[in-house]
């Protein structure tokens, strides 16, 4: 399963629940997002960044 997650004080924290059992061992690989993977959840105004640019 692929589970998106926050890395928070430590601690790696699922966005969804998990179907594990308690005390459950996984194997965990960690994929970095990239520039365009945090890119594509803004919203903008492309109008007002026109502007902004001129």
């Amino acid at each position: 399963m692929i589970v998106r997650a926050v890395y928070q004080n430590e601690v790696l924290r699922p966005f969804e629940k998990l179907d594990l059992e308690e005390g459950e061992e996984v194997d965990i690989e960690v994929k970095r997002k990239g520039i365009f993977g945090h890119l594509k959840c803004w919203k903008v105004n492309s109008q007002a960044l026109k502007d902004e640019l001129r």
